[in-house]
């Protein structure tokens, strides 16, 4: 067989503690799974059925420990937003998962960042309009390495936090999920059938913030560390 160009390399992250790198399929994000995030945003936080967007795999920007990321800032946006997450990194296929069977899917977890053209989407949410070019653009997905569930297990609660240049800007706590990462693979995978390779970035806290070139965001979850990245 002959392609008309060379396909792309698989992107792939490394995981933690081995020279295994966890191969990137798809990334899913859960929108407003924070209550306080969600009155931030102008939202009800009641218990609705969790909502999803997507960002391409090849927006992932890998951040290795001990080395400061590098975001560069997106064209055709004056406004920028930084949106700290704990993401897990699906293991194994499946469809229509019981809620008490869902971690077993879950091969780690790892730091993420969902940058987020906030004016782009502002104008999307009024006129009705797709978030892809507000949340799906290039580098917008940071990713620290994938931190498998061997060697920290579950995270269900424990610290979130971001910071800009220093200054605390987001801080809460992985219980305060609205859908716990749980739920939110079982309901995700109603949806679709999930597979190995699959990121799913599980929501923000309140103190969304925006970002200018030259800032630092120096993000965390407790038991996963910390990573930092600059915008460019």
């Amino acid at each position: 067989m002959t392609y008309v160009f060379a396909p792309p390399p698989v992107l792939a992250v490394p995981v933690a503690g081995s020279g295994d790198r966890f191969a990137v399929r798809r990334i899913y994000c859960v929108g407003r799974n924070y209550e306080a995030h969600a009155r931030e945003m102008g939202h009800d936080p009641d218990r609705e059925p969790p909502f999803f967007f997507g960002k391409p795999a090849d927006a992932v920007v890998y951040v290795a420990p001990g080395e400061t990321g590098v975001f560069p800032y997106p064209s055709q946006s004056k406004n920028v937003h930084f949106e700290m997450e704990l993401v897990a990194a699906i293991g194994q296929a499946g469809k229509d998962i019981p809620v008490e069977h869902a971690l077993d899917h879950v091969y780690g977890y790892a730091l993420g960042l969902d940058m987020t053209r906030r004016d782009l989407q502002a104008e999307a949410k009024k006129l009705g309009r797709p978030w892809d070019t507000a949340k799906g653009f290039d580098h917008s997905a940071p990713l620290g390495p994938i931190h498998p569930v061997s060697a920290v297990g579950h995270i269900g609660a424990g610290a979130i936090w971001l910071s800009v240049n220093g200054e605390p800007k987001q801080r809460s706590d992985v219980s305060q999920l609205i859908w716990s990462v749980a739920e939110t693979v079982a309901y995700l995978s109603t949806l679709f059938e999930l597979q190995p390779g699959d990121l799913i970035f599980t929501g923000t806290p309140e103190g969304v913030g925006a970002v200018t070139k030259g800032d630092v965001m120096t993000g965390g979850v407790e038991g996963l560390g910390e990573f930092s990245v600059r915008v460019a």
